[in-house]
């Protein structure tokens, strides 16, 4: 990456619960602080929150989250690790790979073809480190709402760099050609999978990353019905539609045992 100039983070907001080490906190802002060098935009803000899970059958209790608010652009990371300090460096790692992205000129590059080249924008090359889901019994589960990140239209490219850039396994959005709620997520041979409300069996993706597209339309259900379904299958999320307004829904599993509904700009 060629790095242009260096750019100061404002300070580093950490949270951590009581558990996490003082010198673990510390080393968070630090590292992530540093990651000024590799950004050419005003950083706004920035975040860590590191938690320590007490299950005793996770291998990898400590949870680091961190958002950085690049010039009104949201890049966000998340990974699982058996201390806080790994749990520190891997989101720093991943963090830096995001910015070492988004500072690409991604504009010149939409229209092109997917290469192989070595660091080339591939999400699947990355180590997961995911956290694991809390086992929380399902009569105490609740369903948090809140929108999605995407703009009111974006272009499936588009929605496939912010999946990536956010760290996300899904990502809601309206597509532009179209018109259509549609969900991006990680799944099939190229990494890249995309859902419709109603697929249209004549339409042909061109895309710069590579795209495999289901055929099947979204299934139109309830809340209460979508979680059932969701309870059922042990996916880990659901696209469907709400029956009064049509428009597209995910239910996901939360990381805390909770269920999350992501519904898209009005």
């Amino acid at each position: 990456m060629t790095r242009r100039r260096t750019i100061s983070f404002p300070a580093v907001e950490v949270v951590a619960g009581p558990d996490v080490p003082e010198n673990a906190r510390l080393r968070a802002s630090r590292k992530i602080a540093d990651l000024a060098r590799y950004v050419n935009e005003p950083v706004l803000h920035a975040r860590v929150r590191l938690t320590r899970s007490h299950d005793p059958a996770q291998t990898r209790p400590v949870i680091a989250q961190g958002n950085l608010d690049v010039n009104g652009r949201v890049i966000r990371a998340q990974v699982a690790a058996a201390t806080a300090h790994e749990a520190v460096e891997l989101l720093e790692a991943r963090l830096r790979r995001r910015l070492e992205r988004m500072a690409r000129d991604w504009e010149a590059r939409r229209g092109s073809r997917p290469v192989s080249a070595p660091h080339e924008w591939r999400h699947i090359s990355e180590p997961a480190h995911r956290p694991g889901y809390y086992p929380r019994p399902e009569s105490e589960r609740q369903v948090v709402r809140h929108k999605t990140f995407a703009p009111a239209k974006v272009t499936t490219d588009e929605a496939a760099f912010d999946l990536d850039l956010l760290d996300y396994d899904f990502y809601l959005f309206t597509d532009a050609d179209s018109g259509q709620d549609c969900v991006i997520y990680r799944a099939g041979p190229t990494g890249y999978r995309l859902a419709q409300l109603d697929p249209d069996p004549a339409r042909t993706f061109v895309t710069a990353v590579p795209l495999t597209v289901s055929e099947r339309p979204a299934p139109v259900l309830t809340v209460a019905e979508a979680r059932k379904q969701l309870d059922a299958t042990g996916l880990p999320f659901l696209f469907f539609a709400e029956p009064t307004s049509g428009r597209g829904r995910v239910l996901y599993r939360r990381y805390d045992g909770h269920y999350g509904l992501v519904r898209p700009v009005e």
